[in-house]
């Protein structure tokens, strides 16, 4: 067939400074899914992109590009839809509870979840340590549980945003994972494309997360509610906190099981406080605002949601959690008060323990992680367990151990608290 552009004019044109007009646009990400724009020539446009960036028109129509480079998910279920995005971190297990409490709430979540890479955890990865649950739903299968039970977790269908796949593997081994333009289409594309009427989207900010600094985390949030509202789907984001590990527990199972204990009314403040935070902003966004999700999270309602999802996907929600062959415990070397615990430290030393991976086809180990058995502000004495090591290869600790060498502080008073949620964008 005969192309309307050629690949090296679109990238000469954001090479320039230009502005890529909307034709561009749609038929460079066309010609990329089909193969007739090369993996060398879309390295070349990215990096274009990184350098050069996009304003808020180009961005919209880059991900509305990519949505129709697939399918789009019909959801005609009874219940308003609304889901939720994580930009990562560590110890954010938030989808396990939030999604079950939203649904008892009275909304419909089709949360699509991905695996972990590098130090931030995945949700399929958490909810795999779970004997029998399954990732991969057909989207009959996906709209089925929707009506039925209210909330569903699970892998994206292979229909889903297939240009964004590609792009997102080529911006790995191209040094422009960091662009926002890039980064916002991505996440926006399949959320879009999930078929959702709402989505609230949590930016972390931090050491554990991929935002460093406020004013990054701000311009993403921004650019990602903007996309939302110019494609029709009503969208908010909340700015969290994550230089310190969210909860207790950082890996597979260990997020499984605090989870659980949030859904039975306990389980520690900070995940508790974030997953009602949200909860009420996804309600508010499916006109639920009259339900009060910390009232039904304490009624033991949204627990019961859990077992359903979590059966309905052919997983044991009685069923024991795998248990680590080796643990190691890390103690504190005097005493005093907990002053910090660097996240990215954690998550880079619960991952060399077989909780991540270094490449998507790694394998990862169900009952790896750590449990952080103290917390900012906690006083401890010399000697006292901080980290809790788990996992099933007892070589991997030397390496985990130089990842955690100065993760944690010990002062002779408690810092000054922070807040979780440090700024809400609504659009």
């Amino acid at each position: 067939m005969s192309e309307t552009f050629t690949a090296v004019d679109v990238i000469r044109t954001k090479r320039d400074g230009g502005r890529l007009s909307d034709e561009q646009i749609a038929w460079v990400i066309d010609a990329y899914t089909r193969g007739v724009v090369a993996e060398e020539q879309m390295s070349a446009l990215a990096m274009a992109i990184f350098l050069r960036g996009m304003d808020s028109g180009e961005i919209a129509r880059w991900t509305g590009a990519m949505i129709d480079s697939g399918e789009r998910l019909a959801l005609h279920v009874s219940r308003p839809t609304v889901d939720k995005h994580s930009t990562g971190g560590v110890g954010d297990k938030i989808t396990l509870p939030l999604a079950p409490l939203v649904a008892a709430c009275g909304a419909a979540v089709p949360q699509l979840s991905g695996r972990g890479l590098g130090h931030t955890g995945g949700t399929l990865d958490k909810l795999e340590s779970i004997p029998g649950w399954r990732a991969a739903l057909s989207t009959s299968e996906i709209v089925r549980q929707l009506d039925s039970v209210g909330a569903v977790v699970c892998a994206a269908t292979e229909g889903l945003a297939p240009a964004d796949r590609k792009l997102y593997a080529l911006r790995d081994v191209t040094s422009t994972v960091e662009s926002i333009p890039l980064i916002a289409s991505s996440i926006m594309s399949k959320k879009i494309a999930e078929g959702a009427s709402g989505l609230v989207l949590d930016v972390k900010v931090g050491s554990g997360a991929f935002m460093k600094n406020l004013d990054q985390a701000r311009a993403l949030a921004s650019q990602l509610v903007e996309i939302g509202v110019a494609h029709g789907v009503a969208t908010s984001a909340l700015i969290t906190d994550m230089s310190t590990p969210l909860g207790s527990a950082v890996g597979n199972a260990v997020e499984v099981a605090e989870s659980v204990e949030v859904l039975r009314g306990r389980g520690p403040a900070d995940v508790v406080e974030l997953t009602v935070a949200l909860a009420r902003e996804m309600l508010a966004l499916a006109g639920l605002s009259d339900v009060d999700p910390a009232a039904v999270l304490a009624s033991g309602k949204a627990y019961d949601v859990w077992c359903a999802m979590i059966s309905a996907q052919g997983g044991d929600p009685s069923a024991p959690l795998p248990r680590p062959r080796h643990i190691e415990v890390v103690k504190a070397p005097s005493s005093g008060v907990l002053a910090s615990l660097d996240a990215y430290s954690v998550g880079v030393a619960a991952w060399r323990l077989g909780a991540g991976r270094a490449r998507k086809e790694d394998p990862v180990q169900a009952a790896a992680g750590i449990l952080c058995l103290a917390k900012p502000g906690a006083p401890v004495s010399a000697g006292d367990p901080v980290l809790e090591l788990h996992t099933d290869t007892p070589e991997a600790v030397p390496a985990a151990l130089a990842a955690l060498d100065g993760a944690f502080t010990i002062a002779d008073e408690a810092p000054e608290a922070t807040p979780l949620v440090l700024e809400t964008l609504r659009g």
